[in-house]
């Protein structure tokens, strides 16, 4: 792919996440990072030591005439904030996930992008992996049957034991279900299709953390939001997901992820990464393994979601990993929440398609 073609990118936020982001996107032609920045400069300027990279004031990167989408990965609460910022700038956002840490605010970047004519897209980007979009044939291929149900369990006993600076995790807009949730409601829409109500139950058992990690290790940090939840999704197609996030569990047992059907089971890899091992029962028979025949299974491709974003923009196709899955995932996230604290369902109002079935590697820009 010639310079011309490529799609400038620009970073803002330079954290724990944003060295698998600039690794990642060394593997994709399509993409050029112009510019990376952070509100401590320190942070950017280790990050462009590391990988090659320019680290150039916000302002700069904002103006910046060759940079087209800014990856935005900065802490959750301040995901709408920047990416106003960017879209003010004339710039495609591609957002960390979640979106947003309210529905409210993530509507407004959307209707924000949709009246400067521009794109939004966000993390996850591990659903368009290769074990999963080789779920995701499964599913289309009717091995399944009609789908019934299925589960979808992260828990943890919390991230301050390893995360260098855990605070946030537990402050507003934090949580297991904003925090992880994420993965797991993306792939589910990935596989199912959308969702159209939910129920849910949440506890928070202690109102403050020992963080374990370093630099930080014997600091307390308080506990602002809930950190066991629990809940139900009913999709538009029928089915009905048991879901659970906590940061309260030492350990359990659950496969990730589960979708069960009325021919047979599917047991999903963990949808944090792109790869995994992928196990079937045929209704009446026995588990068995399934080769993964789709490219992104082998390693951490966190932007590839950006990849298909810059590549779509060339094309002038929809993008894969789009803001309205975003919106959509926020708003069933904060809906398990609403209904959690008003004891009744809660109906989803977004509507969203499933995005396209990953067709073949992006690496060359030629994904279909």
């Amino acid at each position: 792919m010639s310079a011309s073609e490529r799609v400038g990118i620009g970073i803002i936020g330079c954290g724990n996440i944003s060295g698998a982001y600039l690794k990642a996107m060394q593997g994709f032609s399509v993409l050029e990072v112009r510019g990376i920045a952070d509100m401590n400069p320190a942070a950017a300027e280790a990050r462009a030591a590391e990988f090659g990279v320019s680290a150039r004031p916000l302002a700069d990167l904002l103006a910046a005439d060759d940079i087209e989408i800014i990856v935005n990965l900065t802490v959750p609460r301040a995901h709408v904030t920047v990416g106003q910022e960017a879209l003010a700038a004339g710039k495609h956002v591609y957002s960390e996930k979640p979106l947003g840490i309210a529905f409210a605010d993530g509507k407004k970047l959307m209707e924000a992008a949709d009246k400067a004519g521009l794109r939004i897209g966000s993390a996850p980007d591990t659903f368009l992996g290769g074990s999963h979009q080789t779920c995701r044939r499964l599913v289309d291929e009717g091995v399944l049957g009609t789908p019934v149900g299925g589960t979808a369990f992260f828990m943890c006993p919390g991230h301050e034991r390893w995360h260098p600076n855990p605070a946030f995790y537990y402050e507003a807009g934090g949580g297991p279900m904003l925090d992880m949730g994420p993965y797991y409601v993306t792939d589910l829409v990935n596989l199912l299709g959308p969702v159209a109500r939910v129920t849910g139950m949440a506890s928070m058992l202690r109102k403050e953390r020992l963080i374990t990690s370093q630099p930080l290790n014997g600091t307390h940090i308080p506990v602002e939001v809930p950190t066991h939840v629990t809940g139900m999704l009913e999709f538009a197609n029928g089915a009905v997901v048991q879901i659970g996030m906590s940061f309260d569990v030492a350990a359990h047992k659950h496969v990730p992820l589960e979708i069960y059907g009325t021919e047979g089971t599917l047991a999903v890899p963990d949808p944090n990464y792109f790869g995994g091992d992928i196990q079937y029962l045929k209704k009446g028979g026995e588990w068995q393994g399934v080769a993964t025949v789709m490219p992104y299974a082998d390693g951490n491709y966190r932007s590839l979601g950006v990849a298909d974003m810059a590549l779509a923009i060339r094309q002038n196709r929809p993008h894969r990993a789009s803001g309205a899955l975003a919106l959509h995932v926020l708003e069933v996230m904060e809906a398990i929440g609403t209904s959690a604290s008003t004891g009744r369902h809660v109906e989803i109002t977004t509507k969203v398609e499933r995005p396209a079935p990953l067709a073949e590697s992006i690496r060359d820009g030629k994904l279909a």
